[in-house]
């Protein structure tokens, strides 16, 4: 039922659009960082059959099904996925809502960086799951640990060698490129995250007025709940919900960051999106 599609801006983007039958609203998926956008077909296919909501998954440029050339020729950066890609993404939904609300689906990276595009009052509900300005000290241990190293000994080493981070050294998911390892890293390891980097764009939260819903997942080790909660002080005009879901309320063992996402984990899916109220979850 998807049509594979191409997203014209700063950089051709390549994705998929799950057109719902008779929507009630039109959603853009920003994926986190070194996520295909495959990984995310089952939810989105979900959302537009189950919950009438179309929905656009893609990959940021240099990445994925948006590759150009070989990864360790990549000039992505970190912010040009979060602002530049994530704009031209929902300037395409945009176009195609028809006066449908727009909804942001926002994983990790998806939900960090809203308030720095712009005509962001035409949204209409943020969903952000996973999603939080988070540093190397906010990681509990032992997993702080694997992220150290990563930082400051396995990614610096594969960048020197091959010019970009292997999915399969990294632990991140999918080959990295060199100019987006770097900013992450770099933001990662200084407080305030992105708002040490004077040179972006400046957030415009006053555009963001729209209900905003973040989602932590209590096994999270890479997000915890408790940043995914500071989220909203960068959307301070939103309305705010929080909810931290354990995976052992839905019958689950173990979800972490990115499998809330997967279809063995959709039993999560309907709290995600607001539409389980009935659901009990943590507020912490």
């Amino acid at each position: 039922m998807n049509n594979e599609v191409v997203i014209p801006g700063p950089a051709e983007l390549r994705g998929s659009w799950y057109p719902a039958r008779a929507p009630r609203a039109v959603a853009v998926l920003h994926g986190a960082t070194a996520v295909p956008h495959r990984f995310y077909r089952h939810f989105a296919k979900w959302l537009a059959t189950e919950q009438s909501v179309s929905c656009l998954t893609y990959d940021y440029r240099d990445f994925g099904a948006s590759t150009k050339g070989h990864i360790r020729h990549a000039t992505a950066s970190l912010a040009d996925w979060g602002i530049a890609d994530q704009q031209a993404a929902r300037d395409w939904v945009s176009v195609r809502s028809k006066g449908l609300p727009i909804w942001v689906i926002g994983h990790s990276l998806g939900g960090l960086m809203l308030a720095r595009q712009t005509r962001t009052e035409e949204i209409s509900h943020i969903i952000a799951v996973c999603s939080g300005p988070v540093h190397t000290c906010d990681h509990p241990w032992p997993h702080q640990a694997l992220v150290r190293a990563l930082w400051f000994g396995i990614g610096p080493m594969s960048m020197a060698a091959l010019g970009y981070v292997p999915g399969r050294l990294s632990g991140l998911g999918s080959d990295l490129p060199g100019p987006v390892f770097r900013q992450l890293k770099h933001w990662c390891t200084t407080r305030g995250f992105d708002l040490s980097e004077p040179d972006l764009p400046q957030p415009r939260p006053t555009g963001l007025a729209c209900p905003l819903r973040t989602v932590g997942v209590s096994d999270d080790a890479s997000v915890p709940p408790p940043v995914v909660s500071r989220l909203a002080e960068r959307y301070p005009f939103c309305p705010h919900e929080h909810v931290v879901l354990k995976p052992e309320i839905f019958g689950l063992e173990k979800v972490g960051h990115t499998a809330i996402f997967s279809r063995r984990n959709a039993a999560m899916w309907p709290t995600v999106i607001g539409a389980n109220p009935s659901v009990p979850f943590g507020s912490g």
